[in-house]
């Protein structure tokens, strides 16, 4: 029997995801949905002129500064470095920073490796070795999730819908893994710390963040890439993992569903006020992230801005009651 709740959330959810996708141009023979990204590189660091940058409070970048310093005022981070700048450049130094992308799914409660990639290792791979380092990392949360769901009390379709995201996940990093190493990057080493027994509150905390939030825009952009894509491999491994995911996303509201009817009223205001705050943050993930231009062809991901305004209107429809 399918709750009433589920069912409402599975319609919003299968509705924005056909109007968001209208806006999503289909590639084909080689032809690529339109990016804004703004820089063209080899690697997954951006370059700026040390000139270029302005600090928070006002003063003036100089090269004594730590680039982890420097680069925290673009957005970015480490690794990082350093550099005189060339010959005929009007700026004396070049700082070159690990800069943001969107790179969405289900991360678990522990997840201690952060997908973090040596300076040089080719874009468009290190971009699939940090994509399957987080479909990786969905395998324990789907397992740890269904176990909970159990322990809870849960109805069986859920624990079985989990049980078998764990799987299909499996399948999704192996995938992204061998579309990396063929881009020339290896996936980086997985490490979970050991789960800990939790109140159903904490549960559809997470869920609601990391599921209703994160997993959902992450469903979103498996189509997207799917469909954008200039790389025909990508369109392809994307086209494969994309039906799952949208199950995933689903599943993800229906626990939301399940549990939000056995909580208090003020734990139910907890996780709803969770879940705002998620979409606010990854409104501003979005319009801050960054990627090479011919990544983005190559892989599909939106520019920034269309990122943000998807993320926005799916909060939007989420949010929103159905139309009569």
């Amino acid at each position: 029997m399918i709750d009433e709740g589920d069912f409402m959330s599975r319609r919003k959810l299968r509705r924005a995801f056909s109007r968001l996708l209208l806006l999503a141009p289909v590639s084909t023979l080689g032809m690529a949905c339109s990016s804004t990204w703004g820089c063209e590189s080899d690697s997954m660091q951006r370059m700026y002129l040390l000139g270029e940058i302005r600090l928070s409070d006002g003063g003036v970048a100089t090269a004594d500064m730590s680039c982890e310093a420097l680069c925290a005022q673009v957005g970015g981070g480490a690794p990082c470095s350093i550099k005189p700048a060339a010959q005929n450049s009007l700026d004396s130094h070049e700082v070159w920073c690990e800069v943001p992308f969107l790179c969405e799914g289900r991360r678990p409660e522990g997840l201690c490796s952060d997908g973090a990639l040596a300076v040089g290792v080719p874009a468009l791979g290190a971009l699939f070795a940090k994509m399957a380092h987080l479909e990786a990392a969905s395998v324990p949360a789907f397992e740890r999730l269904a176990d909970e769901l159990a322990s809870h009390g849960a109805p069986e379709r859920l624990v079985r819908a989990a049980r078998r995201s764990a799987g299909e996940e499996v399948r999704h990093a192996r995938v992204m893994e061998a579309l990396a190493v063929q881009h020339g990057a290896a996936m980086p080493e997985l490490t979970v710390a050991p789960f800990q027994p939790r109140s159903l509150e904490a549960l559809a905390l997470e869920n609601a963040v990391e599921g209703c939030v994160r997993e959902t825009f992450g469903a979103l952009l498996a189509q997207w890439q799917a469909r954008c894509a200039e790389d025909a491999a990508v369109r392809e491994s994307l086209g494969t993992i994309a039906p799952d995911e949208l199950r995933h996303a689903e599943l993800s509201w229906a626990i939301d569903a399940w549990a939000l009817g056995r909580l208090s009223v003020e734990a139910r205001a907890r996780v709803e006020a969770a879940r705002r705050e998620a979409w606010r943050a990854l409104e501003r993930d979005a319009e801050s992230s960054h990627l090479p231009g011919a990544v983005a062809r190559q892989s599909g991901l939106p520019s920034p801005e269309v990122a943000r305004r998807l993320a926005r209107e799916l909060a939007q429809a989420m949010t929103a009651p159905l139309p009569v």
